[in-house]
């Protein structure tokens, strides 16, 4: 194995050097925020790591409401800063994700529903570019840089820091975990089917196909409401009518919430994640087929006890009211996300595991296929049109190849 050099910068030139370095000695150069790459884009073996570990610090502006993050800051950071001033930033919802990943990628939260995504909030970012000159890349400085940063990914240089906007949040939430056994999945689906076609801006849900502690198959829902317990309760009415043997939802502090999937996603082991999507609404039985046979091959493998499937049921509305050219990020309208999260330790199954993993995520693109080729046919209004965006996509591409071009 190669030998490799980590470093560990505390301000933007110390990135400089470190970036003019690895280009004087055509070195491999990986950034690393929260470290939460399964692809190993935060690491390097033989090259050169970037560690921004030490520059996370968070500064909250209450005048103009907006929160400042360093590169190397997770959303633990973010929450707890803006909450202390009464505000709060769309961030992750698992608060040890580091908040470069998150924002260059796209960034959907909690808050999603109400402000859109993250990169929709961004407001500039301090950028040290591969010739080492440190710029700021807002709508008014470098706005095509601006423009990349916001959906493109980590290809445009590192960035130093991230300024928010932030919004009012004095008032807890209405949030909290469903533990439900799996005769009910289809009831459940049934149920978040219908929370999407009643949207509310201020809700929001997850749902994760798991082993219990006991090693039973289990459906957990994250539930969130902005407002009132009255409101959150009627709102998920139609879930708790289901009888679920957990049920832990009460009004709780917004940072709190970030911390819930926590316990699932912890650091370690190996892991494939990998990125579905669906057409609402889920079908219930095609969600039955997909649960029978994740809970078959888990149940297998005793390695694989950790592992689990997640749904989300997000009101996408505020995300599409934004122009799709008007950032890099490739894809606004009402197809929801999900990724299909296997952790084992036993390096020997990686092939299988990982390929495992490849074939279910195909059972959901053709899944979301049909949905799309059924929807054109049809004259249901959609957030977007789906030949729109296809139409759209080759422009975005070329956008996005002369940028890495320029730079």
């Amino acid at each position: 194995m190669l030998q490799g050099v980590v470093v560990q910068p505390t301000e933007a030139s110390d990135i400089s050097v470190a970036l003019l370095w690895a280009q004087e000695y055509n070195i491999d150069v990986a950034i690393k925020g929260g470290g939460h790459s399964t692809a190993g884009t935060s690491s390097s073996d033989g090259g050169l790591v970037i560690d921004l570990s030490r520059m996370k610090q968070v500064t909250v502006d209450t005048i103009r409401k907006n929160i400042t993050a360093q590169g190397g800051a997770t959303w633990k950071e973010v929450d707890e800063a803006g909450a202390a001033h009464g505000l709060a930033a769309v961030g992750g919802t698992v608060n040890h994700t580091g908040v470069g990943g998150l924002t260059l990628g796209g960034g959907y939260g909690w808050l999603s529903g109400q402000y859109g995504l993250t990169i929709d909030n961004l407001l500039s970012a301090t950028v040290v570019l591969a010739d080492g000159s440190v710029v700021t890349a807002s709508a008014s400085e470098n706005p095509d840089l601006f423009w990349a940063l916001r959906g493109a990914g980590y290809n445009f240089g590192v960035v130093v820091d991230f300024t928010y906007q932030a919004y009012d949040q004095t008032a807890p939430v209405f949030s909290g975990v469903l533990g439900f056994t799996s005769d009910k999945l289809e009831g459940i689906i049934e149920q978040l089917n219908h929370s999407l076609a009643h949207p509310d801006a201020r809700s929001g849900a997850m749902c994760f196909f798991a082993l219990s502690p006991d090693g039973s198959p289990m459906i957990i829902v994250i539930c969130f409401y902005n407002g009132t317990r009255e409101e959150g309760q009627k709102r998920f009415a139609g879930l708790t009518a289901l009888k679920p043997v957990l049920n832990t939802l009460d009004m709780t502090p917004y940072a709190v919430v970030n911390t819930l999937q926590n316990p699932q996603a912890t650091y370690g082991d190996r892991k494939s994640f990998k990125g579905v999507f669906y057409e609402p609404p889920l079908d219930p039985q095609f969600a039955r087929v997909i649960f029978d046979d994740f809970m078959t091959k888990i149940q297998s493998d005793a390695d694989l006890k950790s592992s689990a499937i997640i749904l989300e049921f997000t009101d996408m509305r505020k995300i599409c009211e934004v122009p799709l050219t008007a950032t890099a990020l490739a894809s606004r309208s009402r197809t929801q996300n999900g990724i299909v999260c296997l952790r084992w330790t036993d390096p020997s199954k990686d092939l299988e595991h990982r390929t495992w993993a490849r074939e279910v995520q195909s059972k959901w693109k053709a899944e979301l296929d049909a949905r799309a080729s059924q929807i054109a046919g049809s004259s249901v209004p959609q957030y977007i049109n789906y030949a729109e965006r296809e139409r759209l996509q080759p422009i975005l591409s070329t956008i996005i190849a002369n940028l890495l071009n320029s730079w």
